[in-house]
């Protein structure tokens, strides 16, 4: 009996440590995310979502790229899905969006009912983004990513500054050692029992510097949730290698995904108030 309640008491320390170190670990993160515009997003005007939409293929040079249109009017904005999704990882956001834009939602090479080459990586799929515009006569388009799409998004700007308007890019990281433990080791394991190329790109791409970076010349936001799968650090210094045209937020209670591919209110508010300030 005294020896279960030693071992009782024992682990009530260690539960009790661990609260108060993930409450401290909270805290430290709000504090940080205050230096650098946390932001709450108003939902509270945001129209209702238009989810009508037609689907279509176009053959790039290396890819048959399918993709769906939302909305017939208003100013182009391309929605870039993360790794492993397709056009419904944005489509809630699509469906707001279209109320202002026509919003267009291609999926990446070896994605979706788009077709796989073999080859896949950023420059890649930035490539294809940059054809896909010249093929659909689409002339400076916003861009809006998120995670993989965002990584997209930076490197398309970098790579044909010409090419966009302006970009959003969500939930990006600049190298795989920005990522937090957590979710290098669940990638590494995933890859272990069923190896796969896109996995691989998360483990090894993106490489971005600086130099490549302060190419970007369009107006640039950069957006990361306040309990993403990278450190804040990254998204700070994505933030200051795209000055002076870039401006960043952090959204306060999101992870990597609760602001954009959950919740198309959020995303909408977040373009809106976004690009009608350019």
């Amino acid at each position: 009996m005294k020896k279960s309640r030693k071992i009782l008491i024992g682990a009530s320390c260690v539960a009790l440590a661990a609260a108060i170190g993930m409450a401290g670990w909270r805290i430290a993160v709000r504090e940080a995310s205050k230096q650098h515009n946390l932001i709450t997003l108003d939902t509270s005007d945001v129209p209702s979502p238009i989810t009508e939409f037609t689907e279509h293929d176009i053959q790039l040079s290396e890819v048959k790229m399918h993709y769906a249109v939302y909305g017939d009017r208003g100013y182009p904005l391309i929605l870039i899905h993360g790794n492993a999704g397709d056009k419904n990882s944005l489509a809630e956001a699509a469906s707001y969006l279209a109320n202002d834009y026509k919003v267009y939602v291609p999926e990446s090479r070896c994605h979706g009912q788009s077709s796989d080459p073999g080859a896949i990586s950023y420059d890649l799929m930035a490539k294809d983004i940059k054809e896909f515009c010249e093929a659909l006569g689409i002339e400076k388009p916003y861009i809006m990513g998120h995670s993989d799409g965002g990584i997209n998004a930076l490197t398309l700007a970098y790579t044909y500054p010409d090419l966009p308007g302006a970009i959003i890019s969500c939930g990006a990281n600049s190298v795989p050692e920005k990522f937090k433990p957590y979710f290098t080791v669940g990638v590494k394991v995933m890859n272990l029992f069923k190896p796969d190329k896109l996995n691989d790109m998360m483990l090894t791409l993106p490489q971005m510097n600086a130099e490549l970076l302060s190419r970007i010349t369009c107006p640039t936001y950069i957006v990361a949730g306040e309990n993403d799968i990278m450190w804040l650090s990254d998204t700070v210094f994505l933030y200051e290698s795209t000055q002076p045209y870039s401006d960043i937020a952090v959204i306060k209670g999101a992870n990597h995904s609760s602001y954009i591919s959950q919740d198309g209110k959020q995303a909408y508010a977040l373009a809106k108030s976004y690009f009608e300030g350019l």
